[in-house]
């Protein structure tokens, strides 16, 4: 019964006209073969036949046939539906900082120990992959760019999600000390001339650090001002706290110990570059608030969906009209011969 609920009806009120087969039938069914007679009496006896006993046939098809030709006037049809779904994605570069500060634990949650690095990757791959309250990113093209003392590309703008998570999965924080640093506006001057040559409708680079830019050739808000110039949009978030952090140390006979490092955050320079590429400045002290910051960047920056419905219909209403023609004259050729009655 399933193909009924697919029929709709192009002209619905034509069904009215369905109301018309209840008097079609008793007009039929009373008019012709009446003689009057003044007295009963002058009756022979009467005797039912079969073709008595079949004489509402012709009324009933005359009946279904007004009830056929009114469905065919309303247009019975099923829809070949088909959908064509444009999206607009959006080309988001993920600017990660691994300096050695990436190593503190202020972001661990109370169940494990973790980096901030480690603490950004996960919410990362809940924001590309989905997962955590995120649903993920599957129609946008994604990139990953790390910097410390140097920025390198960890993954060019790719759709290939699963790549870029394996990508993601391999980036460590530094560790030989020539390379330790945080050049800023170095990771973000790369994310923007990956950016540059996309040509997705809405250009977005996230960038996170949890220090103070320290190296480089270029200074962040001058790579600020080229984002505004592209009509990229950077949000900056800043993660950990400020003061002292923790941060787990080898000391020179291998053994393991916490110990607590100052940690600075230069957040007026991360509100700066913000404000002039229009996106928005975020601070995540703990494991809770990151997730909360990447939830929000991904209320704001969302793919726009243009869909195009297509619809191929296969019309009934021929079928409805031949039944109702073939009903009618059925009822013509039945009151002609078999069933028919005197007087005409």
């Amino acid at each position: 019964m399933s193909w009924l609920s697919a029929i709709e009806l192009r002209q619905p009120w034509f069904l009215l006209c369905a109301l018309l087969a209840l008097p079609v039938y008793f007009w039929a069914l009373r008019g012709g073969g009446r003689v009057v007679f003044s007295s009963l009496r002058l009756l022979p006896a009467a005797t039912k036949t079969w073709r008595t006993r079949l004489r509402f046939v012709p009324p009933l098809c005359l009946a279904l046939a007004t009830a056929a030709l009114a469905l065919s006037l309303a247009g019975p049809r099923v829809a070949d539906r088909q959908t064509r779904v444009k999206k607009q994605g959006i080309a988001i570069m993920l600017v990660i900082d691994v300096s050695g500060s990436m190593q503190a634990l202020d972001l661990s949650t109370p169940d494990r120990e973790r980096t901030r690095l480690d603490a950004v990757r996960d919410v990362l791959l809940d924001f590309v992959l989905g997962g955590h309250g995120l649903p993920g990113r599957p129609d946008d093209l994604l990139g990953i760019v790390s910097f410390a003392a140097y920025a390198d590309t960890r993954c060019p703008l790719t759709l290939d999600h699963a790549n870029l998570a394996k990508s993601a999965k391999q980036v460590e924080i530094v560790s030989k000390e020539d390379e330790d640093g945080t050049a800023i506006g170095d990771g973000l001057g790369l994310a923007l001339e990956r950016l540059r040559e996309s040509k997705a409708t809405s250009r977005v680079a996230i960038l996170l650090t949890d220090g103070v830019n320290n190296r480089g050739e270029t200074a962040p808000l001058q790579a600020a001002d080229l984002a505004a110039t592209l009509g990229i949009k950077v949000y900056t978030v800043g993660a950990g706290t400020n003061g002292m952090a923790p941060v787990r140390v080898t000391d020179a006979f291998g053994r393991r110990f916490l110990s607590r490092m100052p940690v600075e955050i230069d957040e007026k320079m991360l509100r700066a570059i913000a404000e002039k590429t229009g996106g928005r400045y975020f601070r995540a002290t703990d494991d809770k608030t990151l997730s909360q910051v990447y939830r929000e960047i991904d209320a704001l920056e969302r793919s726009e969906f243009i869909e195009q419905r297509y619809r191929q219909y296969h019309e009934y209403y021929p079928l409805a009209l031949a039944v109702g023609l073939l009903l009618a004259a059925a009822a013509w050729l039945l009151q002609a011969t078999l069933l028919r009655r005197v007087p005409q």
